[in-house]
């Protein structure tokens, strides 16, 4: 099976060494994570996966105080063969706390001081399992950027705030009280945090 599957992140050569850990499970390490934001995961073309099976990808952070945690990404199978990932964005071990069901996917091993990408041969249906949450990480993913791009607005304009008594008077050009942008920037935060879709409407 360590023939199946290529890994390629950019400015670097393909990655075809996948440790077997059991008959489903594999693994492989990626060095210098800090510079990557995305990953491919592909289907090599050697080998097919077995009928009504998929790869589900995995991801885990490095942390030198802890064992892998496991954090899934997506899937590819024989008739999706290949796979972009973001990691850029996810999240950290110390913020997973408890919320990360798949730590064990891969067993208990020794502690990991760089990335690694997994990957799990599993029944199709298992596939299904993961949708809701990877949709919840790409909705909180679009949460945390509006919520930097809003602090970033408001931070920067406040930088050029001045008391109307420093004012000078400027024909043809309108300002705008800062408090009124503030106010905007918290009912779209409270707007966002109550639907993050409503911008779409």
């Amino acid at each position: 099976m360590s023939n199946v599957f290529g890994l390629i992140v950019s400015g670097r050569l393909v990655q075809t060494d996948f440790t077997p850990l059991s008959e489903t499970s594999l693994v492989t390490t990626i060095l210098d994570v800090d510079s990557i934001n995305h990953a491919v995961v592909f289907l090599t073309g050697a080998t097919p996966l077995p009928a009504g099976s998929v790869a589900i990808v995995y991801w885990s952070w490095p942390d030198p105080n802890a064992p892998p945690n496991w954090q899934p990404l997506g899937h590819i199978s024989n008739v999706k063969p290949s796979a972009i990932f973001k990691i850029q964005n996810l999240k950290k071990l110390h913020e997973l706390s408890g919320e990360n069901k798949f730590i064990n996917a891969f067993g208990q091993q020794q502690i990991c001081h760089n990335a690694q990408i997994g990957i799990s041969i599993e029944p199709e249906a298992n596939a299904q399992l993961f949708e809701p949450m990877l949709a919840q990480q790409t909705t909180n993913n679009y949460v945390t950027f509006a919520q930097k791009m809003l602090e970033n607005l408001v931070n920067f304009v406040a930088s050029f705030s001045v008391t109307q008594d420093q004012m000078t008077p400027t024909p043809g050009v309108s300002y705008i009280p800062l408090n009124t942008l503030h106010t905007w920037y918290q009912n779209f935060e409270r707007r966002l945090q109550q639907n993050p879709n409503f911008w779409k409407t």
